[in-house]
């Protein structure tokens, strides 16, 4: 479990063995981080099979590769970090599980100071689950829906947040990983398993 707020940022640095194991370049992460234990990278959670120095390898499963924008990633591309939650830490965001719901296409990256406006497309069938005001995950940062159209949705991105994490380096027709609030997706499916 996790909270959207990018404690770190990491570098991509490839795959091996034909896509199975990814790897990260994160020092900072690699001190804090055993075999074993959950990483989100850019929203995605990911388990650490082992490390190389402070390069973290990670086993990346077909459905991970298939739901993800990792297969058209470059090495030296940056990915947002966040270590898991644990019962002591604030919960500075909103519950996160690193299950990614959809690639969106970024529709555009507009300034509007003091920060910035990303716009991302909403397939028809995640509609239900985005609401203004509402909480949503971009590659694994915890952020409020200012506006929601019938195939698009908008976010007003602070300065805070462009500083410290990769948003700051979206241009429009990039793929971003987006999970849709928890909660909503629960109460949703839970309504409408009793109209059955």
């Amino acid at each position: 479990m996790f909270t959207g707020i990018i404690q770190a940022l990491g570098v991509f640095r490839g795959f091996r063995e034909n896509g199975r194991k990814m790897i990260v370049e994160a020092p900072e992460a690699a001190g804090r981080l055993a075999p074993g234990g959950s990483l989100a990278v850019d929203g995605v959670c990911l388990t650490l099979t082992r490390k190389d120095g402070g390069r973290l390898v990670f086993n990346t499963a077909k459905e991970t590769l298939e739901r993800t924008n990792f297969l058209g990633r470059r090495s030296g591309d940056s990915l947002n970090l966040e270590f898991p939650l644990t019962l002591a830490d604030p919960l500075g965001g909103h519950l996160v599980s690193g299950h990614v719901d959809f690639t969106g296409k970024v529709k555009s990256f507009a300034s509007r100071p003091p920060g910035r406006r990303l716009v991302v497309a909403l397939p028809a069938g995640f509609r239900p689950f985005v609401v203004a005001q509402g909480s949503i995950a971009v590659n694994g940062v915890s952020l409020t829906v200012a506006a929601v159209g019938p195939t698009a949705f908008e976010i007003e991105v602070i300065p805070e947040t462009l500083t410290r994490t990769n948003l700051n380096r979206l241009r429009a027709g990039m793929t971003v990983h987006v999970e849709c609030d928890m909660l909503g997706k629960y109460v949703y499916n839970f309504l409408n398993s009793r109209k059955r």
